[in-house]
């Protein structure tokens, strides 16, 4: 497992007074984040930004009087509406109003210059998990809702936030493991769930005059999406180059015990986790037969690596965006 890597967040950062954009540069630096604004200072552009750059922001930080005197806190619930995932800084002058209850909760760290110290603690918990960037999280969440929906046309499929574990446990009787090897991480995704609840899913959300679905055809469900996912995987985060060949020699045995519905990888770094919720179109009320997908990078894991920066540089080289 590859663990020294640094993995480095990108964070918009609406602050138009200089004095200010010096000392939150330094901090970003300090803290692991690459600092950019827009070139023009608009509430328009700001938003066309959020809209255009989907995958690549960490967070969002920005001044309660960022374009005009108090601009700035309608501005970030404009930005928690369209981008709820997203967490927001807001830098206060020291004599300033108290925060509505609605704004508060929209917040991860209110700060102010002469004290950093509740910005830098928001920014090492809330900016993204460093084991997961949360880039990374939303587009393995959304391909795998795009596969899941694909197979099951007459089911809804919803996902919960994504969660790290620390436990080694299997959920259910049936799950499918599928290796993911790339230039930047090694390991493995599987899928989880109960074997009874998964085929009354498929019983009652086929049609009429279809043939009532076994066992194979469960083993086939999860096979098939496994192959989907890792497909779309692949074609949005491997890359065409081999930065970290020589990882790709190590290998570790997995321990699988199936009376205490235990396996373990050989690692201790905390797993990648998302629940999906299948439910039949047919009867909303129905019980949801729950599907749980998770990860672990146990041969090899360099986000840093992760080549997925072609929008970002399409809007600095447009004049939309300046790192600073």
């Amino acid at each position: 497992m590859t663990d020294a890597a640094v993995v480095i967040s990108k964070i918009l950062v609406l602050d138009d007074e200089l004095a200010s954009l010096a000392a939150i540069k330094k901090l970003c630096a300090d803290s692991h984040l690459q600092a950019i604004k827009p070139n023009m200072d608009s509430f328009a552009g700001v938003l066309d930004l959020l809209d255009a750059n989907l995958d690549l922001l960490g967070g969002v930080l920005i001044s309660e009087n960022y374009s005009g005197s108090g601009r700035g806190l309608a501005i970030l619930r404009f930005i928690h509406n369209l981008r709820p995932e997203l967490p927001i800084f807001l830098r206060r002058d020291s004599n300033t109003v108290p925060l509505t209850s609605t704004d508060a909760q929209a917040l991860c760290a209110v700060f102010d210059l002469s004290n950093l110290e509740p910005l830098r603690t928001a920014l090492d918990t809330s900016i993204f998990s460093r084991n997961y960037p949360a880039h990374l999280v939303r587009g393995i969440t959304e391909m795998s809702l795009s596969a899941l929906q694909s197979m099951l046309k007459n089911c809804s499929v919803s996902a919960d936030a994504a969660y790290l574990v620390n436990d080694n446990n299997i959920y259910g009787e049936i799950f499918s493991m599928m290796a993911i090897d790339s230039d930047w991480c090694r390991g493995y995704m599987m899928l989880q769930t109960d074997a009874e609840q998964m085929l009354d899913l498929l019983r009652s959300s086929a049609a009429a005059d279809a043939r009532e679905p076994i066992y194979e055809d469960l083993n086939g469900l999860l096979a098939e999406a496994s192959n989907l996912i890792w497909g779309s995987f692949k074609n949005r985060y491997v890359g065409n180059h081999d930065q970290v060949k020589g990882l790709r020699q190590i290998q570790v045995p997995i321990i699988i015990n199936h009376q205490r519905s235990y396996i373990s990888f050989g690692t201790d770094t905390p797993q990648l986790c998302i629940k999906y919720s299948l439910t039949p179109r047919n009867d909303p009320s129905a019980a949801c037969a729950p599907l749980f997908q998770r990860f672990a990078f146990n041969l090899a894991w360099s986000p840093n690596l992760l080549d997925e920066h072609a929008a970002f540089e399409a809007l600095v080289e447009a004049g939309e965006l300046e790192i600073f």
